[in-house]
């Protein structure tokens, strides 16, 4: 078996150029059986798996030959590929730098799920990739741009399982049957979440097999996880990583070590995946976590632990409620007809009965007051 990961921090490492995931690709030549997997690798296939894959990659139920990532370009699908897809020209450069690459072209693809029940509030994507014949890697998308997949990331707040993660161990128990050899799992945003909680829950026998653990920015869990016998034993092999000003990467509570990105980019916008720092083969890693990011952490950290379980569903539901006002379907729907859309939600607004609108008003209020308290406590 292949040795598990060691991380280490290289701010002082002197790399020449700094690089983003797409320049990565372009530059790195060595293929992995001379270079084994890394911490970017799989960070550049988790974004790859945000990618429509629809009658390109076989699906888990209908067994299909595995696709070639340097074939994918034969396709000529890229309208289907790249259709509600954040940033689609990063991502259209990022499928032609991995399909001119000697160190991913020859990747098989195989198993794409894509399911989305705005009924059951879910929203799961995977798809495996087949590094050689004895190696896998299963990507789990993160969030999508369908609203559905928001309101499913702020049901953590007061469920759990989420479907998604259901869908994640159910999706690992049954690739695992299909394909012998080891397996490393990763995913960014909620599908890094996804790959720790499917590991956490998954049978002991593919258990044994995972070799390593990426979570790339992704939120952590309510505490009872933690004390479920799956915890402790793959524990060590998880691999968080985070950007300076992380936000999503900081939710809930967590219990590994984590390493910290620098980014090219300020704020929230540090959860781009494109604008993180890349020195030789490895990430530019910083001291610790920013101030702002830390602050939000616990901030609402304290505030969630202020409601209880049916508050916070109130709170969430109350929220989307509110949005599906505005008939919108993608994040994307809001740019379109903001006119429209404000007058949609000040009539939600207006038709929520008065004990449920008190009640969110207050708790956006004691979180506005939480936050000027713990930066005050801050700075003395």
């Amino acid at each position: 078996m292949r040795g598990i990961i060691k991380i280490l921090w290289n701010s002082t490492r002197g790399a020449t150029t700094i690089k983003n995931i797409i320049e990565y690709v372009q530059n790195e030549m060595v293929t992995f059986d001379v270079k084994w997997f890394n911490p970017v690798d799989s960070l550049v296939l988790s974004q790859f798996a945000y990618v429509d894959f629809k009658q390109l990659v076989p699906d888990i139920a209908n067994a299909g030959i595995p696709v070639r990532i340097g074939d994918l370009l034969k396709a000529e699908m890229f309208s289907s590929m790249f259709n509600n897809i954040r940033d689609a020209e990063s991502n259209r450069r990022l499928l032609f730098a991995l399909a001119a690459s000697p160190r991913f072209r020859n990747i098989k693809l195989n198993y794409y799920i894509n399911r989305i029940d705005p009924q059951q509030e879910k929203q799961f994507s995977a798809v495996t990739y087949l590094l050689d014949d004895k190696t896998m890697y299963i990507a789990y998308r993160g969030t999508d741009t369908t609203l559905i997949g928001w309101k499913e990331d702020f049901n953590m707040a007061f469920a759990s399982p989420i479907p998604a993660q259901e869908e994640g161990v159910k999706y690992l128990n049954a690739t695992a049957k299909l394909i012998p050899g080891m397996i490393i799992i990763g995913g960014h945003s909620k599908g890094g979440n996804i790959a720790v909680y499917s590991a956490i829950q998954c049978q002991p026998s593919v258990q044994d097999r995972i070799i390593n653990i990426f979570n790339h920015d992704g939120p952590g869990f309510r505490d009872y996880i933690f004390n479920n016998p799956g915890f402790p034993k793959i524990k060590d092999r998880i691999h968080k990583t985070l950007p300076q000003s992380s936000v999503v990467g900081m939710l809930f509570q967590d219990k590994v070590n984590y390493f910290v990105v620098k980014s090219n980019r300020i704020g929230f916008m540090q959860h781009d995946p494109f604008s993180w720092s890349i020195g030789d083969d490895d990430f530019c890693y910083a001291r610790n976590i920013s101030s702002s990011s830390m602050h939000m952490h616990k901030t609402l950290n304290h505030w969630l632990s202020t409601l209880t379980d049916d508050k916070r569903e109130l709170f969430v539901a109350t929220f989307y409620q509110i949005i599906e006002k505005t008939n919108a379907v993608t994040v994307f729907d809001f740019s379109e007809d903001w006119q429209r859309k404000a007058m949609s939600i000040l009539e939600a607004i207006k038709s929520i009965d008065a004990e449920t609108k008190d009640f969110v008003v207050r708790a956006i209020n004691d979180l506005v007051k939480l936050s000027f308290k713990s930066r005050r406590n801050d700075s003395n």
